[in-house]
């Protein structure tokens, strides 16, 4: 949570993490992370699951529990945890992406304003001739 906080504000601990989610997206970083979202989120399924079978016999007994309540617990509490995990990461990872689209922008824009423009010649009325209107 606090880095999406950093990365929502303009400061110097935004660059550093900028710096840091750059040199973790090179090389075999983002085949890592990949895995291990897509690992969260096959534990996550489970879990979810877990809890749908736990309520289905509960529906079919007409009463929970005390076990089945303390896993069902338990499970939802991790489930949220994992999801939680899930978001934060794919926030993380597109607010990272805009900041660096953002950067190309305004690098560019800079750019295009420091080049020189060519110097127009404004044309005098002397130089051009009026063309005589005939009138009839």
């Amino acid at each position: 949570m606090a880095l999406v906080l950093v990365l929502l504000f303009t400061s110097p601990l935004r660059k550093l993490v900028i710096k840091i989610l750059d040199k973790m997206k090179e090389g075999k970083g983002p085949v890592v992370s990949k895995t291990v979202l897509g690992t969260l989120f096959v534990v996550f399924i489970s879990i979810t699951y877990n809890v749908v079978e736990i309520q289905k016999r509960s529906f079919e007994s007409g009463l929970l529990n005390p076990t089945d309540e303390v896993l069902m617990a338990n499970r939802i509490l991790e489930a949220s945890l994992m999801g939680f995990a899930i978001f934060l990461a794919l926030v993380t990872y597109r607010l990272h992406h805009y900041m660096k689209e953002l950067e190309t922008k305004r690098r560019k824009e800079a750019a295009e304003e420091m080049k020189p423009m060519p110097h127009l010649k404004l044309a005098d009325h002397e130089e051009y001739p009026k063309k005589a209107i005939s009138s009839t």
